[in-house]
């Protein structure tokens, strides 16, 4: 593995990693909170048999620069540090992009920007929904209270209790600092089934963790206020861990209206999955990435693909 530094948005330093040959299609992976580049170890060995693998720890986290102020942790921003690492690391041909967590809710941003798939040739989404999207998601079951859109939306409300806490002055910085930093590593264990390895949790974990709860108090409350229109033509797969405490199924319901080139798999995990189940998130991956590269399709990816008369319904 090499590893280098690359300038983001507003110049701030994030660090890279790089493994398998430059030569082949880059897969470019983004890690959630409190998580680093980490995450993807296995996940990034699994792959790098076929492709050029990159991942980096995000700002703030890891050995990546810390921003100074909050608003340095906003969207646009993280959306130049994803353009700005897949500029570095394949300058002449598009990446495949693969986000968990709060890696999939920030690379959203460039997926959905302007002219993306000139830079972005596929997307795989993994436990982290577009928080525009969420925006539109929640005020269309308020327009439209039936019984399954208030369950649906009470639900995730009670499985999204963090994010409030997160919002509370000093409280999730003392909670992290005072005990739960050193207790990550046996909390994952325990709820999630996450087996010890090197490097996660990061020695970094209780810095980062803090310094992470910026990216809630950056962007939530002020993208699902005044959500904004943002579509796609970037091919999207959306892996949904099944068992997920987090992020439930229900937010991927009308989806293909923001992604009409849409694949939704299943995977029958929790909401660590690229740790606990990283041959099959591996393979999933790989076999989406081929298929955009022009392989046939498996079965499982053939059945999972969107049908167009479900657009056409949802749109009509």
């Amino acid at each position: 593995m090499s590893i280098r530094q690359v300038r983001g948005g507003g110049g701030l330093r994030l660090a890279v990693f790089e493994r398998g040959d430059p030569a082949a299609p880059t897969v470019l992976l983004v890690h959630g909170y409190p998580d680093t580049h980490a995450l993807w170890d296995e996940v990034a060995s699994l792959l790098a048999a076929t492709f050029h693998v990159v991942a980096y720890d995000v700002r703030g986290a890891g050995a990546s620069e810390v921003p100074r102020r909050r608003l340095d942790y906003r969207l646009p921003l993280l959306a130049e540090d994803l353009f700005a690492v897949a500029d570095a690391v394949s300058p002449d041909r598009p990446v495949h992009v693969v986000g968990h967590d709060w890696g999939s809710i920030q690379a959203w941003e460039p997926v959905t920007a302007p002219g993306a798939g000139r830079r972005i040739a596929s997307y795989t989404s993994i436990s982290g929904p577009c928080l525009d999207h969420v925006g539109h998601w929640i005020r269309e079951r308020h327009r439209s209270p039936t019984p399954r859109a208030l369950r649906q939306l009470l639900t995730q409300c009670l499985h999204s209790w963090y994010v409030a806490a997160f919002h509370l002055p000093a409280v999730a910085p003392a909670v992290w600092r005072l005990g739960l930093a050193s207790r990550w590593g046996a909390a994952l264990r325990r709820v999630e089934g996450v087996a010890p390895r090197p490097g996660h949790p990061a020695p970094t974990l209780a810095d980062d963790a803090v310094r992470g709860i910026e990216l809630y108090r950056a962007n939530i409350l002020q993208v699902l206020l005044d959500p904004r229109q943002r579509r796609t033509q970037v091919p999207v797969q959306v892996i949904q861990p099944t068992r997920d405490h987090y992020v439930l199924p229900g937010f991927l319901d009308g989806l293909e209206r923001w992604a009409p080139r849409l694949w939704r798999r299943e995977l029958t995990a929790k909401h660590w999955a690229p740790l606990t189940h990283a041959p099959e998130m591996a393979r999933m991956v790989a076999e989406f990435v081929a298929h955009i590269g022009g392989a046939p399709p498996t079965s499982a990816l053939a059945r999972a693909a969107v049908s167009r008369a479900a657009v056409a319904r949802r749109a009509s």
